[in-house]
């Protein structure tokens, strides 16, 4: 028997990076799972290889920073499957002008609305639900730039993974007496596309020693797999090797 058979998630950001391999390894592991992006094309080729698969999967494109958007994804999934066990919050971006001196209102805007204001309305929209049926588990992907601000992710990334951390315990305060529980997930470097959005994007060399989507994927898994009066509040985890990125500032 699969450890999250008979569960319900729902994965933002599912359409590439952590999103996707982490839905990928909820549906593996038995859950059926609701897999969320702006872009359709690429969320129906994952459905399409887990259904190859013999997976549970459904792909709703939507926007998380739009709140009618959410409410309609977070109605779907009610409507299909009538409740939801696990929530993901992987949605994120960065833009290559990051330093502050070069970050623009509207970049500080994007990224916060996307890091940030949208894993609030997700969560918003899902916690009713885990509150009727008292059970839960949110995970929000944040970064070590939320606890140790970076010149390398920028003001703008740093601020938002803050929030998201302080979000994180915020929810456990007020939601753990319906025995719901969340955990901030906080990677060192990741080899996800969002490295292109870099001022110096790494080479391939790099990417390799960094930790891999899979491995965030596993680490996911284990938090939603855990006994329900078990949590993880914040994780970190770092790549073994952790690599010296200071000329890509210059």
């Amino acid at each position: 028997m699969a450890r999250l058979d008979g569960q319900i998630a729902i994965v933002t950001g599912g359409g590439s990076g952590i999103g996707e391999a982490t839905a990928l390894a909820l549906a593996r592991e038995g859950a059926a799972v609701a897999v969320v992006g702006r872009r359709a094309e690429p969320l129906e080729s994952l459905v399409a290889t887990l259904d190859a698969e013999g997976r549970t999967a459904v792909a709703v494109p939507a926007d998380v920073t739009d709140p009618d958007a959410v409410e309609s994804l977070v109605g779907q999934v009610r409507e299909r499957w009538g409740r939801v066990d696990v929530l993901v919050n992987s949605a994120g971006i960065n833009v290559p002008r990051r330093d502050l001196a070069s970050l623009s209102l509207a970049d500080w805007d994007a990224v916060l609305r996307i890091n940030l204001t949208g894993t609030f309305l997700v969560t918003q929209a899902v916690l009713p639900i885990m509150r009727e049926q008292r059970s839960g588990t949110v995970v929000n992907v944040s970064s070590i730039a939320g606890y140790r601000a970076m010149a390398l992710t920028g003001p703008a990334y740093n601020a938002a993974k803050a929030g998201v951390n302080a979000f994180t315990e915020s929810i456990n305060l007020a939601d753990r007496r319906y025995g719901i529980r969340a955990c901030a997930v906080c990677p060192g470097e990741v080899a996800t596309p969002i490295l292109e959005l870099r001022p110096q994007p790494p080479t391939a060399e790099a990417r390799a020693s960094m930790l891999q989507p899979e491995d965030l994927a596993e680490t996911i898994l284990f938090v939603a797999t855990l006994p329900q009066r078990a949590n993880v509040e914040l994780l970190t985890i770092y790549p073994t090797e952790q690599r010296d990125w200071t000329a890509e500032l210059r």
